[in-house]
């Protein structure tokens, strides 16, 4: 998929435009409702398609917590400050 500072819409069949939040790893990223942003699903786009997995705020939020945390790690500073206005924006 696009970099990280790309941003990258989905269509979902039942819920419309869905908006990028993050990565979470190399097969998955995680989406929300582009509107709303109150529905969260992890997309993994292989060989078969397109897969959506609903998952809970609480999740949708620790998984960006673990990936604000691998950023800062890793010393993305630029990502990490783009992610975590996503972040506040979203669970704040």
């Amino acid at each position: 998929m696009n970099p990280e500072n790309a941003e990258t819409y989905i269509n979902h069949p039942t819920w419309g435009l869905l908006y990028k939040i993050c990565m979470v790893d190399e097969t998955q990223d995680l989406f929300t409702t582009l509107y709303a942003q109150r529905l969260f699903f992890l997309v993994a786009n292989d060989v078969k398609g397109v897969k959506f997995q609903p998952i809970g705020r609480t999740e949708a939020r620790m998984m960006l917590e673990n990936r604000l945390r691998t950023l800062r790690r890793s010393g993305h500073s630029q990502e990490y400050d783009q992610l975590q206005s996503v972040f506040q924006r979203t669970f704040q």
